[in-house]
């Protein structure tokens, strides 16, 4: 598969944090994805951008906090993150970028 500019869409950038780490330990990792991409678009794109067989993808949205700004409260975007579980023997270097 080759990688379409349609899946740089999808996929936004890799969540690094303990927690993804952790789930890297397991072979998961974790990316920030489009609020409106769905399960198949996101395994169509982990697997054509880094060559690997994706096993499952679980995704959750972030509701985005209230904060203020210049004393003026205002309210972060809702993101949309995905768990990309892969098959044994495939890795994801998240470090080294696209």
């Amino acid at each position: 598969m080759s990688a379409k500019a349609e899946h740089y869409d999808v996929i936004r950038k890799p969540v690094i944090t303990e927690k993804s780490t952790m789930a890297s330990e397991h072979n998961g990792v974790v990316f920030e994805v489009a609020i409106d991409a769905n399960k198949p678009q996101i395994k169509e794109a982990v697997e054509a951008l880094f060559g690997v067989k994706v096993k499952a993808v679980n995704t959750l949205i972030a509701k985005g906090k209230v904060k203020r700004f210049r004393g003026q409260k205002g309210r972060r975007a809702d993101t949309k993150k995905a768990y990309v579980t892969l098959v044994e023997g495939n890795t994801i270097d998240v470090t080294t970028g696209l």
